[in-house]
Protein backbone atom coordinates (compact mmCIF):
# COMPACT_ATOMS: atom_id res chain seq x y z
CA UNK A 1 0.00 0.00 0.00
CA UNK A 2 1.14 3.11 -1.02
CA UNK A 3 1.62 6.27 1.25
CA UNK A 4 -1.74 7.82 0.14
CA UNK A 5 -3.26 4.74 0.96
CA UNK A 6 -1.74 4.25 4.34
CA UNK A 7 -2.66 8.29 5.04
CA UNK A 8 -6.82 6.96 3.75
CA UNK A 9 -6.75 3.87 6.24
CA UNK A 10 -5.06 6.47 9.12
CA UNK A 11 -8.09 8.91 8.89
CA UNK A 12 -10.64 5.78 8.33
CA UNK A 13 -9.04 4.46 11.74
CA UNK A 14 -9.20 8.08 13.24
CA UNK A 15 -12.85 7.76 12.91
CA UNK A 16 -13.71 4.36 14.48
CA UNK A 17 -11.13 4.94 17.04
CA UNK A 18 -12.47 8.88 18.25
CA UNK A 19 -15.87 6.79 18.48
CA UNK A 20 -14.25 4.28 20.66
CA UNK A 21 -12.36 7.04 23.10
CA UNK A 22 -15.87 8.66 22.96
CA UNK A 23 -17.73 5.88 24.68
CA UNK A 24 -14.98 4.92 26.86
CA UNK A 25 -15.78 8.76 27.72
CA UNK A 26 -19.17 8.22 28.91
CA UNK A 27 -17.70 6.56 32.19
CA UNK A 28 -14.23 8.49 32.80
CA UNK A 29 -14.49 11.47 35.16
CA UNK A 30 -15.89 14.02 33.65
CA UNK A 31 -14.11 18.05 34.10
CA UNK A 32 -12.87 18.65 37.50
CA UNK A 33 -13.51 22.51 37.42
CA UNK A 34 -10.06 22.76 39.20
CA UNK A 35 -6.33 22.15 38.92
CA UNK A 36 -3.36 22.99 36.86
CA UNK A 37 -5.36 23.60 33.40
CA UNK A 38 -7.87 25.70 34.83
CA UNK A 39 -5.24 28.07 36.68
CA UNK A 40 -4.09 30.06 33.48
CA UNK A 41 -6.13 32.70 31.66
CA UNK A 42 -5.45 34.85 28.95
CA UNK A 43 -5.62 38.24 31.19
CA UNK A 44 -5.97 42.03 30.14
CA UNK A 45 -3.61 44.60 31.30
CA UNK A 46 -5.26 44.93 34.25
CA UNK A 47 -4.54 40.99 35.35
CA UNK A 48 -8.34 40.22 34.83
CA UNK A 49 -9.05 37.13 33.14
CA UNK A 50 -10.65 37.46 29.67
CA UNK A 51 -13.61 35.12 28.38
CA UNK A 52 -13.43 35.57 25.08
CA UNK A 53 -16.59 35.19 22.76
CA UNK A 54 -16.22 35.34 19.13
CA UNK A 55 -16.30 34.41 15.17
CA UNK A 56 -13.73 33.32 12.69
CA UNK A 57 -13.57 35.92 10.03
CA UNK A 58 -13.33 34.66 8.05
CA UNK A 59 -13.64 31.60 5.51
CA UNK A 60 -14.05 34.29 2.49
CA UNK A 61 -10.26 35.41 3.20
CA UNK A 62 -8.72 31.99 1.40
CA UNK A 63 -9.96 32.60 -1.71
CA UNK A 64 -10.15 36.67 -2.33
CA UNK A 65 -7.76 38.03 -4.32
CA UNK A 66 -6.75 40.49 -1.89
CA UNK A 67 -7.07 38.33 0.83
CA UNK A 68 -9.27 40.19 2.97
CA UNK A 69 -12.60 38.85 4.27
CA UNK A 70 -16.16 39.91 3.29
CA UNK A 71 -17.18 42.59 5.98
CA UNK A 72 -17.62 45.70 5.55
CA UNK A 73 -17.18 48.19 8.80
CA UNK A 74 -21.00 48.40 9.02
CA UNK A 75 -20.81 44.35 9.62
CA UNK A 76 -18.65 44.52 12.44
CA UNK A 77 -21.63 46.78 13.83
CA UNK A 78 -24.30 44.17 13.28
CA UNK A 79 -22.12 41.38 14.83
CA UNK A 80 -22.05 42.89 17.73
CA UNK A 81 -25.16 44.42 18.07
CA UNK A 82 -26.71 41.07 16.88
CA UNK A 83 -24.83 38.80 19.11
CA UNK A 84 -22.91 40.90 21.67
CA UNK A 85 -19.46 38.97 21.10
CA UNK A 86 -16.31 40.93 22.22
CA UNK A 87 -13.86 38.74 19.73
CA UNK A 88 -12.68 37.80 16.61
CA UNK A 89 -10.14 34.98 15.13
CA UNK A 90 -8.94 37.09 11.96
CA UNK A 91 -7.07 34.69 9.11
CA UNK A 92 -4.43 36.43 7.11
CA UNK A 93 -2.33 34.22 4.82
CA UNK A 94 0.97 33.63 4.33
CA UNK A 95 1.56 34.15 0.32
CA UNK A 96 -0.50 37.68 1.47
CA UNK A 97 2.56 38.62 4.37
CA UNK A 98 5.65 36.96 1.65
CA UNK A 99 4.29 36.85 -1.89
CA UNK A 100 8.15 36.41 -2.78
CA UNK A 101 10.98 35.58 -0.26
CA UNK A 102 11.89 37.93 1.86
CA UNK A 103 9.35 40.38 0.36
CA UNK A 104 7.09 41.57 2.89
CA UNK A 105 3.77 43.07 1.49
CA UNK A 106 2.76 46.20 3.88
CA UNK A 107 -0.04 47.39 2.01
CA UNK A 108 -1.56 43.96 2.83
CA UNK A 109 -1.20 44.39 6.50
CA UNK A 110 -2.15 48.02 6.48
CA UNK A 111 -6.22 46.79 5.22
CA UNK A 112 -5.51 44.07 7.93
CA UNK A 113 -4.90 46.93 10.43
CA UNK A 114 -7.77 48.66 9.34
CA UNK A 115 -10.05 45.96 10.30
CA UNK A 116 -8.61 44.94 12.89
CA UNK A 117 -9.44 49.15 13.73
CA UNK A 118 -13.28 48.49 13.28
CA UNK A 119 -13.46 45.83 15.59
CA UNK A 120 -11.32 47.68 18.14
CA UNK A 121 -13.85 50.78 17.55
CA UNK A 122 -16.83 47.91 18.57
CA UNK A 123 -14.56 47.29 22.11
CA UNK A 124 -13.25 43.56 20.27
CA UNK A 125 -10.35 41.79 20.62
CA UNK A 126 -8.71 40.63 17.89
CA UNK A 127 -6.36 36.92 17.44
CA UNK A 128 -4.25 37.04 14.34
CA UNK A 129 -4.40 33.51 12.62
CA UNK A 130 -2.10 32.23 9.79
CA UNK A 131 -4.26 30.19 8.12
CA UNK A 132 -3.68 27.05 5.83
CA UNK A 133 -6.03 24.17 4.41
CA UNK A 134 -4.00 21.31 2.55
CA UNK A 135 -1.05 23.77 2.53
CA UNK A 136 -1.54 26.14 -0.35
CA UNK A 137 -3.35 27.05 -3.58
CA UNK A 138 -0.32 25.36 -5.40
CA UNK A 139 -1.22 22.21 -4.60
CA UNK A 140 -5.40 23.07 -3.90
CA UNK A 141 -5.48 24.65 -0.75
CA UNK A 142 -4.67 27.70 0.86
CA UNK A 143 -1.84 29.69 2.44
CA UNK A 144 1.69 29.11 1.74
CA UNK A 145 3.01 31.08 -1.71
CA UNK A 146 3.28 29.11 -4.69
CA UNK A 147 7.38 29.69 -4.09
CA UNK A 148 7.23 28.07 -1.02
CA UNK A 149 4.97 25.08 -2.30
CA UNK A 150 7.70 21.88 -3.16
CA UNK A 151 5.00 19.38 -4.24
CA UNK A 152 7.65 17.08 -6.09
CA UNK A 153 5.42 17.36 -9.23
CA UNK A 154 3.25 14.92 -7.99
CA UNK A 155 -0.69 14.92 -8.23
CA UNK A 156 -2.81 16.79 -5.88
CA UNK A 157 -6.36 15.89 -6.76
CA UNK A 158 -9.54 17.27 -4.78
CA UNK A 159 -10.74 14.78 -3.09
CA UNK A 160 -14.38 14.03 -1.39
CA UNK A 161 -14.73 15.00 1.12
CA UNK A 162 -12.46 17.72 0.78
CA UNK A 163 -10.33 16.41 3.96
CA UNK A 164 -8.85 13.34 2.38
CA UNK A 165 -7.18 15.84 -0.42
CA UNK A 166 -4.31 15.84 2.66
CA UNK A 167 -3.43 12.36 1.66
CA UNK A 168 -2.30 13.46 -2.00
CA UNK A 169 1.37 12.70 -2.85
CA UNK A 170 1.62 16.23 -4.10
CA UNK A 171 -0.15 17.79 -0.72
CA UNK A 172 1.61 15.26 1.56
CA UNK A 173 4.89 15.85 -0.22
CA UNK A 174 4.68 19.86 0.20
CA UNK A 175 4.17 19.34 3.85
CA UNK A 176 7.15 17.03 3.94
CA UNK A 177 9.96 19.73 2.52
CA UNK A 178 8.04 21.99 5.32
CA UNK A 179 8.57 20.22 8.17
CA UNK A 180 12.23 18.54 6.93
CA UNK A 181 10.75 15.28 6.90
CA UNK A 182 12.46 15.51 3.17
CA UNK A 183 15.50 17.64 3.73
CA UNK A 184 16.39 19.80 1.51
CA UNK A 185 14.44 22.83 2.08
CA UNK A 186 15.20 24.16 6.00
CA UNK A 187 14.66 27.73 4.51
CA UNK A 188 10.71 27.07 4.58
CA UNK A 189 10.41 27.10 7.45
CA UNK A 190 13.25 29.87 8.54
CA UNK A 191 10.48 32.14 5.81
CA UNK A 192 7.61 31.15 7.98
CA UNK A 193 8.88 32.14 11.28
CA UNK A 194 10.51 35.72 9.71
CA UNK A 195 6.93 36.31 8.27
CA UNK A 196 5.48 35.60 11.46
CA UNK A 197 8.27 38.41 12.92
CA UNK A 198 7.35 40.75 10.04
CA UNK A 199 3.44 40.85 11.43
CA UNK A 200 4.83 40.93 14.79
CA UNK A 201 6.19 43.39 14.65
CA UNK A 202 3.69 45.29 12.64
CA UNK A 203 1.38 44.57 15.49
CA UNK A 204 3.44 44.73 18.15
CA UNK A 205 1.89 47.93 19.85
CA UNK A 206 -1.70 46.81 18.87
CA UNK A 207 -3.73 46.74 22.06
CA UNK A 208 -6.61 45.61 20.24
CA UNK A 209 -4.66 42.50 19.03
CA UNK A 210 -4.73 39.45 22.00
CA UNK A 211 -2.34 37.53 20.44
CA UNK A 212 -1.05 35.10 17.28
CA UNK A 213 -2.39 32.05 16.54
CA UNK A 214 1.04 30.43 14.88
CA UNK A 215 -0.75 28.04 12.22
CA UNK A 216 -4.23 26.89 11.22
CA UNK A 217 -4.68 23.23 11.69
CA UNK A 218 -1.30 21.84 10.71
CA UNK A 219 -0.91 18.54 9.25
CA UNK A 220 2.14 16.04 9.48
CA UNK A 221 2.67 15.24 6.09
CA UNK A 222 3.99 11.47 6.53
CA UNK A 223 4.42 12.01 9.61
CA UNK A 224 1.91 11.57 12.02
CA UNK A 225 0.38 11.57 16.02
CA UNK A 226 2.72 11.57 18.56
CA UNK A 227 5.97 11.65 16.15
CA UNK A 228 4.35 14.43 14.17
CA UNK A 229 3.36 16.52 17.39
CA UNK A 230 6.27 16.17 19.46
CA UNK A 231 8.86 16.16 17.01
CA UNK A 232 8.07 17.99 13.65
CA UNK A 233 5.70 20.57 15.40
CA UNK A 234 7.48 21.40 18.15
CA UNK A 235 10.28 22.46 17.05
CA UNK A 236 8.59 24.81 14.43
CA UNK A 237 6.54 26.15 17.13
CA UNK A 238 9.51 27.04 18.96
CA UNK A 239 11.59 28.04 16.06
CA UNK A 240 8.31 30.07 15.26
CA UNK A 241 8.13 31.58 18.99
CA UNK A 242 11.57 32.72 19.34
CA UNK A 243 11.41 34.75 16.20
CA UNK A 244 8.12 36.45 17.75
CA UNK A 245 9.79 37.38 20.92
CA UNK A 246 12.58 38.96 19.32
CA UNK A 247 10.19 41.90 18.36
CA UNK A 248 6.96 41.57 20.67
CA UNK A 249 7.26 40.31 24.19
CA UNK A 250 3.73 41.11 24.95
CA UNK A 251 1.23 39.32 22.89
CA UNK A 252 -0.04 35.64 23.76
CA UNK A 253 0.99 33.25 21.10
CA UNK A 254 -1.36 30.16 20.47
CA UNK A 255 -0.67 26.78 18.98
CA UNK A 256 -2.50 24.10 17.71
CA UNK A 257 -2.69 20.03 18.13
CA UNK A 258 -2.74 18.12 14.82
CA UNK A 259 -6.01 18.93 13.31
CA UNK A 260 -7.53 15.61 12.22
CA UNK A 261 -6.61 13.94 16.01
CA UNK A 262 -7.65 16.46 18.41
CA UNK A 263 -10.70 17.80 16.75
CA UNK A 264 -12.60 14.35 16.88
CA UNK A 265 -11.23 14.19 20.52
CA UNK A 266 -8.40 12.07 20.12
CA UNK A 267 -4.79 12.61 22.57
CA UNK A 268 -2.47 15.63 21.54
CA UNK A 269 1.18 14.96 22.17
CA UNK A 270 2.26 18.44 22.26
CA UNK A 271 5.04 19.03 25.00
CA UNK A 272 5.32 22.56 26.83
CA UNK A 273 7.07 25.22 24.93
CA UNK A 274 9.21 27.58 26.29
CA UNK A 275 9.03 31.26 26.46
CA UNK A 276 11.76 33.17 26.08
CA UNK A 277 9.73 36.56 27.40
CA UNK A 278 10.44 37.96 30.93
CA UNK A 279 7.04 37.37 32.94
CA UNK A 280 5.25 34.93 32.94
CA UNK A 281 4.89 32.75 29.91
CA UNK A 282 1.95 33.83 27.75
CA UNK A 283 1.66 30.64 25.26
CA UNK A 284 -1.71 29.56 25.18
CA UNK A 285 -3.20 26.22 23.60
CA UNK A 286 -5.82 26.55 20.86
CA UNK A 287 -7.80 23.23 19.92
CA UNK A 288 -10.80 23.53 17.15
CA UNK A 289 -13.64 20.99 18.29
CA UNK A 290 -15.41 19.34 15.22
CA UNK A 291 -16.75 15.87 16.62
CA UNK A 292 -16.62 13.26 13.91
CA UNK A 293 -20.36 12.42 13.45
CA UNK A 294 -20.84 16.33 13.07
CA UNK A 295 -17.52 16.86 11.07
CA UNK A 296 -18.54 14.15 8.71
CA UNK A 297 -21.92 15.97 7.78
CA UNK A 298 -24.07 13.91 10.69
CA UNK A 299 -26.89 15.75 12.51
CA UNK A 300 -26.97 16.13 16.04
CA UNK A 301 -29.91 13.37 15.90
CA UNK A 302 -30.96 9.77 16.64
CA UNK A 303 -28.18 7.73 17.34
CA UNK A 304 -25.48 10.79 16.21
CA UNK A 305 -26.37 12.44 19.60
CA UNK A 306 -25.12 9.53 21.88
CA UNK A 307 -21.59 9.34 19.74
CA UNK A 308 -21.75 13.15 19.37
CA UNK A 309 -22.28 13.52 23.03
CA UNK A 310 -19.64 10.83 23.82
CA UNK A 311 -17.09 12.36 21.83
CA UNK A 312 -17.49 15.64 23.20
CA UNK A 313 -17.11 14.64 26.57
CA UNK A 314 -13.75 12.16 25.75
CA UNK A 315 -12.59 15.96 23.84
CA UNK A 316 -12.90 17.74 27.10
CA UNK A 317 -10.86 15.14 28.86
CA UNK A 318 -7.94 15.51 26.24
CA UNK A 319 -8.23 19.41 26.07
CA UNK A 320 -7.56 19.48 29.80
CA UNK A 321 -4.54 16.87 29.70
CA UNK A 322 -2.67 18.82 27.40
CA UNK A 323 -3.53 21.95 28.67
CA UNK A 324 -2.08 20.92 31.61
CA UNK A 325 1.07 19.40 30.45
CA UNK A 326 1.49 22.49 28.40
CA UNK A 327 0.68 24.71 31.70
CA UNK A 328 -1.28 26.78 28.75
CA UNK A 329 -4.77 28.52 29.36
CA UNK A 330 -7.34 27.39 26.29
CA UNK A 331 -9.00 29.49 23.54
CA UNK A 332 -11.11 26.99 21.12
CA UNK A 333 -10.44 28.29 17.97
CA UNK A 334 -13.22 27.03 15.96
CA UNK A 335 -16.25 24.91 16.64
CA UNK A 336 -19.55 25.29 14.53
CA UNK A 337 -21.77 23.11 11.72
CA UNK A 338 -24.23 23.50 9.42
CA UNK A 339 -26.84 25.51 11.23
CA UNK A 340 -29.72 24.50 8.31
CA UNK A 341 -29.61 20.86 9.82
CA UNK A 342 -31.85 19.06 12.36
CA UNK A 343 -30.56 19.69 16.28
CA UNK A 344 -28.41 22.52 15.19
CA UNK A 345 -29.69 24.44 18.32
CA UNK A 346 -29.31 21.73 20.46
CA UNK A 347 -25.63 21.35 19.77
CA UNK A 348 -25.36 24.57 20.14
CA UNK A 349 -26.78 24.96 23.01
CA UNK A 350 -24.58 21.50 24.58
CA UNK A 351 -21.14 22.89 23.16
CA UNK A 352 -21.55 26.21 24.86
CA UNK A 353 -22.66 24.70 28.33
CA UNK A 354 -19.29 23.47 27.97
CA UNK A 355 -17.47 26.23 27.31
CA UNK A 356 -18.78 27.11 30.33
CA UNK A 357 -18.00 24.63 32.50
CA UNK A 358 -14.51 24.71 31.29
CA UNK A 359 -14.33 28.51 31.76
CA UNK A 360 -12.65 28.67 28.45
CA UNK A 361 -13.23 31.67 25.01
CA UNK A 362 -14.15 30.61 21.70
CA UNK A 363 -15.06 31.47 18.47
CA UNK A 364 -17.83 29.88 15.70
CA UNK A 365 -16.84 29.11 12.04
CA UNK A 366 -17.29 31.09 10.47
CA UNK A 367 -18.60 34.99 9.75
CA UNK A 368 -19.33 34.01 6.20
CA UNK A 369 -22.93 34.83 5.48
CA UNK A 370 -24.14 31.12 4.20
CA UNK A 371 -24.97 27.77 6.06
CA UNK A 372 -22.10 27.94 8.83
CA UNK A 373 -22.70 31.10 9.53
CA UNK A 374 -25.11 33.33 12.03
CA UNK A 375 -26.01 35.28 9.07
CA UNK A 376 -28.21 34.43 5.99
CA UNK A 377 -26.82 34.63 2.36
CA UNK A 378 -28.69 38.34 2.38
CA UNK A 379 -26.75 39.12 5.29
CA UNK A 380 -29.80 38.73 8.04
CA UNK A 381 -29.27 36.98 11.40
CA UNK A 382 -30.18 33.11 10.65
CA UNK A 383 -31.87 30.74 13.48
CA UNK A 384 -28.70 30.15 15.07
CA UNK A 385 -27.69 33.74 15.73
CA UNK A 386 -30.15 33.43 18.60
CA UNK A 387 -28.64 30.93 19.99
CA UNK A 388 -25.22 32.04 19.84
CA UNK A 389 -26.16 35.70 21.40
CA UNK A 390 -25.89 33.96 24.85
CA UNK A 391 -24.98 35.67 28.78
CA UNK A 392 -20.80 35.32 29.22
CA UNK A 393 -18.57 37.39 31.13
CA UNK A 394 -15.81 39.19 29.56
CA UNK A 395 -13.76 40.13 31.75
CA UNK A 396 -13.39 38.50 35.63
CA UNK A 397 -11.41 40.82 38.30
CA UNK A 398 -9.72 37.81 39.99
CA UNK A 399 -9.32 34.05 39.73
CA UNK A 400 -12.52 32.28 38.07
CA UNK A 401 -13.88 29.78 40.03
CA UNK A 402 -17.09 28.91 37.69
CA UNK A 403 -19.75 30.70 35.46
CA UNK A 404 -22.44 29.32 33.69
CA UNK A 405 -25.84 30.53 32.05
CA UNK A 406 -29.40 28.62 32.49
CA UNK A 407 -30.90 29.56 29.40
CA UNK A 408 -33.75 27.87 30.89
CA UNK A 409 -34.11 30.15 34.56
CA UNK A 410 -31.93 33.19 32.49
CA UNK A 411 -29.61 32.79 35.23
CA UNK A 412 -26.21 34.05 34.57
CA UNK A 413 -23.77 32.81 37.66
CA UNK A 414 -20.16 33.91 37.75
CA UNK A 415 -17.93 33.18 41.09
CA UNK A 416 -14.27 34.15 40.89
CA UNK A 417 -11.95 34.67 44.18
CA UNK A 418 -9.42 37.92 44.42
CA UNK A 419 -5.92 37.74 43.34
CA UNK A 420 -3.32 39.89 44.08
CA UNK A 421 -2.60 42.52 41.58
CA UNK A 422 -5.94 42.45 39.65
CA UNK A 423 -7.68 45.44 39.18
CA UNK A 424 -11.48 46.63 37.64
CA UNK A 425 -14.34 45.78 37.34
CA UNK A 426 -15.93 41.97 36.74
CA UNK A 427 -18.10 42.66 33.24
CA UNK A 428 -20.91 40.18 32.06
CA UNK A 429 -22.31 40.79 28.74
CA UNK A 430 -26.67 40.18 28.64
CA UNK A 431 -28.00 39.98 25.72
CA UNK A 432 -31.22 42.08 25.05
CA UNK A 433 -33.29 38.99 23.97
CA UNK A 434 -33.25 38.15 27.10
CA UNK A 435 -31.91 41.08 30.06
CA UNK A 436 -34.44 43.88 27.96
CA UNK A 437 -34.46 45.93 31.07
CA UNK A 438 -30.70 44.62 32.54
CA UNK A 439 -30.14 42.68 35.18
CA UNK A 440 -31.01 42.32 39.38
CA UNK A 441 -27.43 41.23 40.86
CA UNK A 442 -27.41 39.39 43.36
CA UNK A 443 -23.58 39.27 44.99
CA UNK A 444 -22.28 38.46 48.38
CA UNK A 445 -20.68 41.47 50.13
CA UNK A 446 -20.02 45.26 49.36
CA UNK A 447 -20.02 45.72 45.35
CA UNK A 448 -21.45 48.94 43.00
CA UNK A 449 -22.32 48.42 39.66
CA UNK A 450 -22.98 50.10 37.02
CA UNK A 451 -25.49 49.52 33.78
CA UNK A 452 -24.49 50.42 29.96
CA UNK A 453 -27.77 50.13 27.88
CA UNK A 454 -25.82 50.69 24.81
CA UNK A 455 -23.39 47.99 24.90
CA UNK A 456 -25.97 45.70 27.38
CA UNK A 457 -22.80 45.15 29.28
CA UNK A 458 -23.07 44.70 33.68
CA UNK A 459 -19.45 46.11 35.18
CA UNK A 460 -19.46 44.69 38.75
CA UNK A 461 -16.89 45.96 41.26
CA UNK A 462 -16.35 44.60 44.70
CA UNK A 463 -13.80 45.62 47.75
CA UNK A 464 -10.51 43.14 47.22
CA UNK A 465 -10.48 40.83 50.54
CA UNK A 466 -7.54 38.70 50.37
CA UNK A 467 -8.79 35.00 49.55
CA UNK A 468 -12.79 35.64 49.11
CA UNK A 469 -14.77 33.92 46.79
CA UNK A 470 -17.07 36.16 45.24
CA UNK A 471 -20.54 34.87 44.07
CA UNK A 472 -22.17 36.73 41.16
CA UNK A 473 -25.72 35.85 40.18
CA UNK A 474 -27.54 37.74 37.62
CA UNK A 475 -31.59 37.76 36.53
CA UNK A 476 -33.38 40.06 34.16
CA UNK A 477 -34.67 43.40 35.46
CA UNK A 478 -39.03 43.31 36.04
Amino acid sequence: MGMAGRLRRWLVNLVVLGCGVGLLAAVAPGPSGSGPWHERFITDGQGRALILYGLNTSSSAKTSPDGMPWIKQADVASEYNQLGTDFVRYLIQWRQVEPEPGVYDDAYLAQVAQRVDWYRQQGYRVLIDMHQDLYGPAVGGNGAPAWATVSGGLPANVQNPWELTYTQPGVVHAFDEFWGTTPGHPELQQHYAAAWAHVATYFAANDTVVGYDLMNEPWGGSVQGPAFESGPLAAFYQRTIDAIRAVDPNHWLFVEPEAFSANWAMPSALPKLADPRKGDARIGYAPHLYPAPIDLGGTYTGSNTFLTDRSLASWVIQVQRTATRMDAPVLLGEWGLDATQPGTHLYVDHVQQLIDQMMIGSAYWSSDPGTWSPWQVDGKPSDVAGVLATAYPRAIAGQPVSFSYDKATLELAVSWRDKAGVTGSTDVYLPPSDFPRGGDVQLNGDYTSTWNPKTHILSVTVPAQAGLVHALTVTPSS
